[in-house]
């Protein structure tokens, strides 16, 4: 269904301003029962998760049925990869088994070993570097709740970790300005920000370390865990240099009047977020948690 078929979905940066679009408006679509999508029936998507998930397992696995298809769960502590099989051996091998491939994985260079050595698509579901299903999710979120993308302000707060890479280049794609505020030490990759700013529409992409700042008159409040998975030995160390970054009913109150808070789960509650704002009334956590499936749908149904 589209120009996506057969690609890769590495990085946002894969992407065109256009595409991105497209997918949003298909899950749009599949989300409201105003499409079916194509039938997959014969199609099996191979899920090869090294780290912990709960809503990404959930929507890949739900989202392939709902098209018709097949999940086999390539659990890699029960493959060969555990024993120390190469990754380019199993990416020859997987190709020639399985249709789509999401790798959920520390390193992009593995990801990347994947694309390489597989003819089949190879989808992020999450790395060090990139989380971009997430990042459409929240695109698509935003979208519902003001009608457009094109001139809102996005604010990330917290640590600049996979998640605030994709955050800045999908804004950047679709023309929102996001802005990324974090503790000296902890910024977003350089190339990353270089990057969104390149590909900038007609949009700024901002880095700072002042919280508040950044928040002002922001249409969108988002953050993530101050430690990521892999990080959990530095969670106890970063509370405090983190603290001036909690998204807090203090740090709202700066954010336009109509701003929704978006987190991409699992949230510790008190530390990145307190619990009066995940369930406040601006609150579209669990909206945003839902458009995982719908775009995992999208994305499937675009690319096979």
């Amino acid at each position: 269904m589209g120009s996506l078929q057969g690609r890769d979905l590495l990085s946002l940066a894969d992407l065109q301003s256009a595409e991105v679009q497209a997918l949003l408006n298909l899950a749009h679509q599949l989300k409201k029962g105003e499409s079916t999508g194509p039938d997959l029936r014969h199609k099996t998507l191979g899920l090869v998760f090294r780290k912990a998930s709960t809503r990404t397992r959930v929507s890949f696995t739900v989202a392939m049925h709902q098209l018709g298809g097949h999940v086999i769960d390539l659990d890699p502590s029960v493959t060969q990869v555990s024993r120390g099989e190469p990754l380019e051996d199993t990416a020859r091998v997987l190709d020639r088994y399985v249709d789509v491939l999401a790798i959920r994985t520390f390193a992009q260079s593995d990801l990347e070993t994947f694309a390489h050595y597989c003819q089949i698509p190879i989808i992020n579901a999450l790395t060090d570097l990139e989380h971009p299903c997430q990042a459409l999710a929240d695109l698509l979120t935003i979208q519902e709740n003001f009608g457009k993308l094109q001139g809102l302000t996005l604010t990330y707060v917290g640590d600049g970790n996979n998640v605030a890479h994709s955050l800045l280049l999908g804004c950047a794609l679709v023309g929102m300005n996001v802005r990324v505020a974090a503790p000296n030490g902890f910024a977003p990759d350089r190339e990353v920000v270089a990057k969104a700013k390149s590909i900038a529409q007609n949009s700024e992409a901002i880095v700072t370390d002042d919280p508040k700042l950044a928040a002002q008159s922001a249409h969108v409040l988002y953050t993530d865990v101050w430690a990521s998975m892999g990080q959990e030995a530095e969670a106890d160390d970063r509370i405090p240099i983190f603290q001036p970054f909690q998204l807090n009913a203090d740090l709202l109150s700066l954010a336009d009047p109509s701003a929704i808070v978006l987190h991409c789960l699992p949230a510790h509650r008190g530390e990145e977020i307190t619990n009066d704002v995940i369930e406040g009334s601006q609150s579209r956590v669990w909206d945003q948690a839902e458009n995982r499936l719908h775009v995992q749908k999208a994305l499937l149904a675009s690319i096979l």
